[in-house]
């Protein structure tokens, strides 16, 4: 596996051989740049599962979501890195701001996101419940976080 899909090709292959996916794991972000938070977020969330889908987060939504100077890395580039990790199985770039969309067309048994958000606080929730899978929130062990690590390269470029 280890590619990246688009929704149609992705929920054909899950239909047509869902022994090879099921329990399907997903979850999503902008992952803009890739840390050891990401990593290690993704790699518990596959040892819930068979498989781990990874939603990204389009240039076009991240911009929505993070504003105009966001995404640093382009979708195609994100997508990319993430399915050459080994915990990732398939990734899946969509437009939305959120993954309501894919979680209807693929219907994972489990959703994943990070500790730091609450079931209240995930717009999926009701596209998750709808779907029968469960929810769960994985602890952040290091708070690491795109933002900080750009602002950590511009506060020491600025003592050059």
């Amino acid at each position: 596996m280890h590619l990246v899909y688009d929704l149609a090709e992705l929920q054909t292959l899950i239909a047509q051989s869902p022994q090879d996916w099921r329990p399907l794991v997903f979850t999503n972000g902008c992952f803009d740049l890739i840390h050891v938070g990401h990593v290690r977020y993704l790699a518990a969330a596959k040892a819930l599962g068979k498989t781990l889908v990874v939603g990204v987060n389009s240039d076009t939504s991240v911009q929505q979501l993070k504003g105009n100077t966001r995404p640093y890395v382009p979708e195609a580039q994100r997508a990319e890195v993430l399915a050459a990790l080994k915990s990732v199985d398939a990734v899946v770039i969509f437009s939305e701001v959120t993954a309501v969309a894919i979680i209807e067309a693929i219907a994972p048994d489990i959703y994943v996101k990070g500790g730091d958000y609450t079931p209240d606080t995930l717009p999926e929730t009701p596209a998750v419940k709808a779907c029968g899978a469960s929810l769960e929130l994985i602890k952040v062990e290091i708070p690491t976080s795109t933002t900080k690590i750009v602002q950590k390269i511009l506060n020491n470029s600025q003592s050059l």
